[in-house]
């Protein structure tokens, strides 16, 4: 037993080593490399992701084997990096610039389109559809580019193409918290948070198809 936990032990720190040095880069052709810093010959793995442009990828704040990617061909999609097919796509109608997962939960994340709306999901609530989807700008002048949430106050910074930065506050709905018997908000760790996306992502994982919401 001793032995069994020494060598389980020993290969979460090769692979916490291995994710702190992993990286991805994603490509005008729609493809996404992943790649390993002291392994730079050849890439690890390549990605058919998209048909257009990759725009942005990020690795889930929580969940080291979950990244996120948006494209110029309207999509969203979700990935376990260890699989070469998406777990989730989403369908958005229009070119998505920039897409974001939120510091404070492994299941939410928000996304800007080019026609000027930004887009908030949580995977936890609705595995299908936005729980909001907000025009900012009018979409033949302006064109939203970036979104970034503020790590401390549930604020949303939405960028567009003029050089404009538009300030918005999450309404509280878009950022539910667990909650004790007294209505105070309860600490989360990152064990729970994990358990919580794996639990949304079982249903699909296995599957040979893959979930494709709007």
């Amino acid at each position: 037993m001793m032995i069994k936990k020494i060598l389980g032990n020993q290969m979460k720190k090769l692979f916490k080593k291995a994710m702190e040095q992993m990286f991805l880069i994603g490509t005008e052709e729609g493809r996404i490399h992943k790649c390993l810093l002291t392994y730079s010959s050849q890439f690890l793995e390549t990605y058919d992701a998209h048909h257009m442009a990759v725009y942005r990828i990020q690795w889930n704040p929580y969940h080291p084997k979950i990244f996120i990617s948006c494209s110029a061909d309207w999509s969203i999609k979700i990935w376990d990096h260890m699989l070469k097919e998406p777990l989730f796509t989403f369908d958005l109608r229009s070119t998505v610039g920039d897409v974001e997962w939120a510091p404070y939960s492994s299941t939410v994340f928000a996304a800007v389109t080019t026609d000027g709306k930004a887009h908030v999901y949580d995977l936890n609530v609705n595995k299908y559809a936005a729980l909001c989807s907000q025009a900012i700008v009018q979409k033949k002048k302006t064109k939203l580019t970036h979104i970034s949430f503020n790590k401390v106050y549930p604020i949303l910074l939405v960028g567009d193409d003029h050089g404009a930065v538009v300030s918005l506050k999450l309404s509280p709905n878009l950022r539910q918290v667990p909650k004790d018997k007294k209505g105070g908000e309860l600490a989360r760790t990152v064990e729970q948070e994990i358990m919580k996306l794996d639990k949304v992502l079982e249903v699909v994982r296995d599957s040979p198809k893959t979930e494709t919401s709007r």
